[in-house]
Parts: structure tokens; sequence; C-alpha cells
């Protein structure tokens, strides 16, 4: 594997370091104490999010940044979420545990605390909020997240492999970047300045912090990897990260719950006894109610039961609209840590398939919506929202048209007139 000459050799010294181990709130690094200000700030209020990626309004950022351990300073008039590196980073980390979700309208997406999630996270002591963090960002962290763009297709070593690289780097005497301007262009791209970011407050980097710099974001003079980073990367690369049949079971089939490290980490910090629950989701019965729209004013509001899949449901959409029923199609959402998820054409190689994907199992909240795109060629989108759940009716078995609203459009429009 690439990764695998990346890390350093396990050794004796890796696992004294490990066996010393003591978690608590003020350490290793200050992830704990700053995710838990992170958390105290959402709880406190409805934040409106963005509308595509579902990102933290920019007005909050600042007053965030101020109750992190290490505040940083920046030269930059308009910063933008990706400006503090460690406020991205720790809601790449709100996301991907499941704490943070997002309710509201399309129109009006806010983020708010899971509660039940919540409660699980209540019962955990800080070492298995610590590991459970780092799990959350190693194994669930997808770059989308937090708006930033995979480099080529995201696998699940990709993250680790850059991580564990700079660390190899950094090691001993450590890298200056102050005034490297390659190294510093590195670090943008590989691991990326939220992942620096991450690798100092789990206390896997120690970071010289630069004066900041008029029309510049977050200034870094040195960094030097840890003893405790080398050791845990070191171990999680012997045991995990170098095996590609278990990476890729990992990658096709993801853990529903926490605790996919435990075994490698806890001989070591025997303190990890219990994991973060995630309530699953379960099937929902009743009529859904859609509005399949190709625009304010063009479209059709459709019912159809929960045990009809999205099969049926596309099929209903397409004619809905009068469109030749004869080309493939794919349904996407964000799911609950906010990456996007695709159910496929049953002729598209990849699944799942929207033959076998019945509409009371996709996992979304009334209020928000489905992507629905038709003909690969012709790219037809319709934006599919979730109204409401009507309670179920045995007399409907089959999908309905309750209203439409603007004339349908010709499918195969001479684009020369």
């Amino acid at each position: 594997m690439l990764w695998r000459s990346q890390v350093p050799e396990w050794s004796d010294e890796h696992e004294r370091k490990l066996r010393s181990l003591e978690v608590d709130e003020h350490g290793p690094g200050t992830v704990l104490r700053d995710f838990e200000a992170l958390l105290a700030f959402v709880r406190q209020r409805e934040l409106p999010v963005s509308k595509t990626y579902q990102l933290l309004p920019v007005k909050v950022l600042p007053e965030i940044n101020a109750r992190l351990a290490q505040p940083i300073e920046l030269g930059l008039r308009r910063p933008q979420l990706k400006s503090y590196p460690h406020i991205q980073g720790l809601y790449l980390l709100l996301r991907a545990s499941g704490l943070g979700r997002i309710d509201g309208r399309p129109s009006r997406p806010v983020l708010v605390i899971d509660q039940r999630v919540h409660d699980s996270w209540a019962g955990l002591n800080p070492a298995e909020r610590y590991f459970t963090l780092l799990e959350a960002w190693l194994l669930r962290g997808h770059p989308e997240i937090v708006g930033e763009r995979a480099s080529g297709l995201h696998f699940i070593g990709d993250h680790f492999s850059d991580c564990a690289n700079l660390l190899q780097m950094a090691n001993g005497e450590g890298l200056a970047i102050g005034d490297d301007d390659r190294a510093e262009w590195v670090l943008r791209y590989r691991p990326g300045l939220h992942g620096v970011a991450l690798l100092e407050l789990f206390g896997f980097l120690s970071i010289v912090r630069g004066p900041p710099q008029r029309g510049a974001g977050w200034q870094i003079e040195h960094i030097t990897s840890t003893p405790l980073g080398t050791a845990l990367f070191a171990l999680l690369g012997k045991e995990l990260f170098s095996d590609f049949d278990k990476l890729l079971e990992l990658q096709e089939t993801p853990p529903e719950s926490f605790g996919a490290l435990q075994p490698l980490v806890r001989p070591y910090v025997p303190a990890w006894q219990n994991n973060l629950s995630l309530p699953a989701w379960a099937f929902r019965t009743g009529i859904h109610v859609f509005k399949a729209s190709l625009g304010p004013r063009l479209w059709r509001r459709i019912a159809i039961p929960a045990d009809l899949t999205l099969d049926d449901l596309a099929e209903t959409i397409i004619g809905a609209f009068e469109f030749d029923y004869d080309h493939l199609y794919r349904f996407s959402y964000r799911n609950r840590f906010g990456v996007e998820t695709h159910v496929n054409h049953p002729y598209l190689d990849e699944g799942p398939w929207t033959s076998e994907v019945r509409v009371g199992d996709v996992p979304l909240p009334e209020g928000q919506s489905l992507g629905f795109l038709y003909d690969f060629g012709d790219w037809w989108e319709f934006d599919v929202s979730l109204e409401r759940v009507d309670p179920p009716d045995r007399a409907m078995k089959e999908p309905a048209i309750l209203d439409t609203r603007g004339q349908a459009p010709e499918q195969y429009p001479n684009w020369e007139e």
C-alpha cells in the first residue's frame, strides 16, 4: 500500500507511549475542550446554514473562534469557514459524529444538535469521547461535509495517508513552513489546513504560529510531530490502514455505529469501554407527499405509499411531466452526516438501486429534498421535496398526482430554435 511506507514501524517505545496515555478534558490537545465549546454554542441557538453545502454562517465564526482554547488571528477582511481551519475541523467532527444534524426547509436549513445522540455522548468518559471523535474524523470525515473536494475519488484511507505522511516529515526537528511556499501549498491540499488543524487539536502536531499578515489567513511557522501522534498512527497503520481488504470493507459498508477502532486501541487504552450510539433509521410508514419541481412555477405534488420503490416514484415524476420513460436516472440526498448519497437506476453498475430501495427506507426528514437527475444526456434536474408524511391508507396502492402547477416543458427541445 502507498501509505505503508509513510508510517513509522510499530515499536516498544510506541507501545509504552500509548499505555501511559491519560485522556481528560485538558488533553491531549484541546480537541475535547474546543468541541464542547462548539457544542454549547450550537445548543444555545438554531443556526442557519448555507443551502448548498450546509456550512456554518460566516457571521458567527469570530465568536466561535474566540471561545477556542487557542484562537487564531487573521489578516482577512472577509474570512470564510475555511479561513478558520480549527472551526472547519470541529464542524467536520460535529457532523461526522452525528451530533449535529440539519433540520428545516430547503429554503432555510438550520443546524441543531441531535438530542438522542447527545444523550449518548453525555454518558461517555473523556477517553471514549476523544477516540469517538478520532474515529469520526478518520473513518467518516468525508471532506465534502465541510465543502471541500477530495483529491480524485475519495477513499477511506486517503486522509490517513496524507496525515501519516505529514507526521513522518515533521518528525524529529520538524518542518519549517513560514518561508517555504511549496510546503505551505502542500499543506493546503494534503491533508488540507483543516486536517493540519485537527492534527493539532488531537495533540498529534505541535505548531508554532506566526503573526497575522494583512490579506492572509492562518500563519504557520513550524510544525513538529508529537510522540503521541507517531505512536497512534504507527498502531493504526499496522493494524488497519495497511490492510486493503479491511479498508475496502469499511468503504463499501460503513459501520452503522462507532467502535471500529476500539479493538485496536483498547489493549493500550482500557478506559475506552463504551461507544457513541447512533439511532438507526427505521422504515417510515405512511403516505409520502412530495413536491417535484423544475422551478418555482413548475411543479407536481405526488403522493406515494411508503412500501413502493424509488423506481415507482421516478416513473410517477416522469409521467407527471409527460416525459418519455426511457432514460437512466438517479436520486441523490445528503445523509445524516452531510455526505451526498446516490440511489441509482437498476441498469447502472453501482448500487444501491432504485428497484430495491423503498420510499420509506430513505432517511429524509420532512422538509428536506431529494435530487432527481433524469437522462444523463439532456440532464433534467428535479428538486423532490418531502412536504409531509400522512398516515397509512390501505386503500391507496398506487402513486397519485395531487396537484400541478405550470405547463410541462418539451422533453427534446430544438435548441436551434
